[in-house]
């Protein structure tokens, strides 16, 4: 079967969505937004009611459930530190996932669904800003590979299916995310919030001196994940093709700003020193968003606000986020 003739529009707000991964960064985020939108009829389960890696269960529940569309932002994810030291769990994991929930779906005819991947899919040294061109261009970066894999797996599978069963599913790749519900873990967090509680803990235990991994000097994008949510929304309703979307602001900032940034917010005044014995990671990951912004779509919310909004919810939340 050939590609979908399919075009995008409004769904109807009585429509069944399942939203897989609902208790995590972004799939919290686009549970809130399709709440605000007006959806009557969204489907979740925690991982304790419904394991995804556990393919009776999942094909199971879509055969109890029956939703018209998915948001497919179920996955197992950390940091630098947790992919270069669990590269078999992050790969195997998230396969098993994306596999799982994907057939299913093709199974009882899920009409949209969207994939939800990650900037680390591009390689390590590809031209700045990515281009969703730049997909099985070159090497990946070696301390998330096994990560990036398993979500250009997912990408070809909603290819597949658009090619092979003719449904106008599609992929969105966020930039670097963050906001509430954020992990927050010392071993397990991204850049952002694992600064965030550097700093926090410092000035809550009168430290003058915070140490962080490598020079500072590598370039990142970072999305509040509320834009990210309200660009899956727009895009389940407005876009339609078999590439990827990219979905960042297009605009960067260098380890050490962000640092700095976080510094200020939380009040820190002491000294930051750099370990430039541990790994930076890509040197640079700025996403090429103008085919997110030719479907009408542009992020909204700035860092420092964004930031500030972050770090009120962590202190909020100081006894319940995860450790």
């Amino acid at each position: 079967m050939a590609e979908p003739s399919f075009t995008p529009g409004p769904l109807d707000r009585s429509d069944r969505v399942y939203i897989a991964g609902h208790r995590g960064l972004v799939g919290s985020a686009v549970k809130r937004k399709f709440e605000a939108e007006g959806f009557t009829d969204l489907v979740s389960r925690t991982s304790a009611e419904l394991d995804l890696k556990d393919r009776a269960a999942v094909f199971d529940f879509f055969a109890q459930e029956r939703p018209k569309h998915v948001v497919l932002a179920a996955a197992k994810v950390g940091g630098i530190l947790a992919n270069n030291t669990y590269p078999h769990d992050f790969l195997s994991e998230n396969l098993q996932i994306q596999v799982n929930v994907m057939d299913a779906a093709v199974e009882h005819g899920v009409e949209r669904l969207v994939f939800l991947g990650s900037s680390c899919i591009y390689p390590k040294l590809a031209e700045q800003p990515i281009h969703e061109d730049a997909l099985l261009t070159g090497h990946l970066e070696p301390t998330n590979d096994a990560y990036a894999i398993a979500k250009i797996a997912g990408i070809l599978q909603v290819q597949a299916v658009r090619r092979q069963h003719g449904l106008p599913w599609i992929s969105a790749m966020p930039t670097n995310l963050y906001g509430p519900g954020d992990n927050f873990s010392p071993t397990g967090s991204h850049v952002l919030p694992a600064l965030i509680r550097r700093y926090d803990e410092a000035v809550r235990d009168g430290v003058d001196r915070v140490e962080n991994w490598g020079t500072g000097t590598p370039r990142r994008e970072f999305l509040h994940v509320d834009d990210m949510a309200a660009a899956v929304f727009h895009l389940i309703e407005h876009y339609d093709g078999p590439d990827q979307v990219n979905v960042g602001t297009g605009s960067d900032v260098t380890i050490r700003e962000i640092a700095e940034t976080i510094a200020k917010v939380v009040g820190f005044e002491g000294e930051t020193v750099w370990d430039t014995s541990k790994p930076d990671g890509t040197p640079q990951k700025l996403l090429d968003v103008s085919k997110l912004a030719e479907a009408g779509w542009t992020a909204q919310i700035g860092l420092e606000d964004g930031l500030r909004s972050t770090i009120d919810w962590f202190h909020e939340n100081a006894d319940s986020i995860r450790q």
